[in-house]
């Protein structure tokens, strides 16, 4: 069901996707299972122009997703995937052939760098992995070859800004595919196809879930886009169940509602951190204090919950007392749920263009929908146990 051009994302986030109408009143799509698509005729079985024709190529579930995902997006179309890596590979892959290079940023996410590392290396694929800060003077690193600006903002890790409208601009200019990662700040808060990026990237296992407890991934694509990206999908026949999009589609209708929740409480924890002598420094963007701020400020209209933090020296028996003993946060991969996660992850194992030269250990947060004094007490608390060691 289509909305008003104007109206705002919660807006639409509650009213995207087929009519209720459609499906007898009923207010959620139904949850299609479906291989075979029969047809009345023959002459209908040849038409290759019907909705749907096998349950891989398309069903009304997996079009509700798609339909609602292309409009909060701003884009031409939209392919799902099985995961948030595999929209990555996918992305890649409908912009790419053998002898092309691709320009990578630094701080991007770990998988995404080895899929470049490891697949497309071995297609004939050149991967080149840039500093997140470049902006425009990235056109002192294309080639002819070049075929695809892979860009990420923040890094997942690091949380570097990006200057997206500059890079997409110079990109454009020479007919390069820019693809984007787009996950933590959704398209609530940020929509890379308004920016001049032609494929916006969403681990919809994240922040469009919600709830820890589906894999998917979504790519929205510009009109110069889609038609590659949709005829490499179905040659590589990758397909989503339809409980899952249905799960995605019932968590991306409290969107706005949660990511305000996870930006509020996550702003505050970093607050907080930022004045504790155990830390260093904290790595969001929304904070004043952040290197990427005033692009963040600029471009974006909001924040996830996903930040890290360099704390002081200490040992690894120190840094596991403040966090094996965590009350609220969990220890695990992943991030967007409703639950607060901490992990340690070590960047330096993975950058190249700007290595990482911190002295203390990163603790990676996700704030999730917890009361965010809570949270605190549960860090400080873990922050006593790092002192006694």
């Amino acid at each position: 069901m289509s909305t008003k051009p104007s109206a705002d994302i919660a807006t639409k986030l509650a009213h995207a996707g087929p009519s209720p109408h459609d499906y007898h009143g009923f207010v959620n799509p139904p949850v299609v299972h479906a291989s075979t698509v029969l047809a009345p005729t023959l002459d209908a079985y040849k038409d290759r122009t019907r909705p749907y024709v096998y349950g891989r190529q398309g069903t009304p579930t997996m079009s509700a997703l798609e339909d609602t995902v292309t409009e909060i997006e701003g884009a031409a179309g939209t392919a799902l995937t099985s995961s948030g890596l595999e929209a990555c590979a996918l992305a890649l892959l409908s912009c790419t052939k053998a002898g092309d290079h691709v320009l990578v940023a630094d701080s991007v996410y770990g998988p995404t760098r080895r899929f470049c590392d490891k697949v497309l290396s071995r297609y004939g694929v050149e991967t080149t992995y840039f500093d997140p800060a470049l902006g425009g003077d990235i056109v002192d690193h294309f080639r002819d070859t070049t075929s695809a600006l892979f860009l990420e903002a923040p890094g997942s890790l690091t949380f570097e800004m990006q200057d997206i409208p500059a890079l997409a601009a110079a990109a454009n200019a020479r007919g390069i595919t820019v693809a984007m990662d787009n996950t933590w700040a959704t398209p609530v808060y940020f929509r890379p196809i308004d920016h001049g990026v032609d494929l916006s990237i969403q681990a919809a296992t994240k922040y469009f879930g919600g709830h820890s407890d589906l894999l998917l991934g979504t790519i929205a694509a510009s009109e110069r886009a889609l038609p590659a990206l949709q005829e490499t999908r179905q040659y590589l026949g990758i397909n989503v169940g339809p409980d899952d999009i249905a799960a995605t589609l019932r968590g991306m209708r409290t969107l706005p509602l949660r990511l305000s929740r996870h930006f509020e409480s996550g702003l505050t924890v970093a607050r907080w951190l930022q004045d504790r002598p155990e830390v260093s420094r904290v790595l969001h963007p929304a904070l004043e204090s952040d290197p990427g701020h005033a692009l963040w400020k600029r471009d974006f209209t909001g924040a996830s919950g996903l930040f890290g933090a360099v704390l002081q020296p200490c040992t690894d028996t120190q840094l596991s007392a403040f966090v094996d003993n965590l009350t609220y946060f969990g220890i695990g991969a992943s991030w967007g749920g409703f639950e607060s996660l901490i992990t340690a992850p070590d960047p330096a194992i993975f950058r190249t263009a700007v290595p990482w030269k911190e002295e203390g250990p990163l603790i990676r947060l996700h704030i999730g929908l917890e009361d965010p004094a809570d949270l605190i007490e549960d860090l400080e608390a873990g922050f006593e146990r790092l002192a006694k060691g």
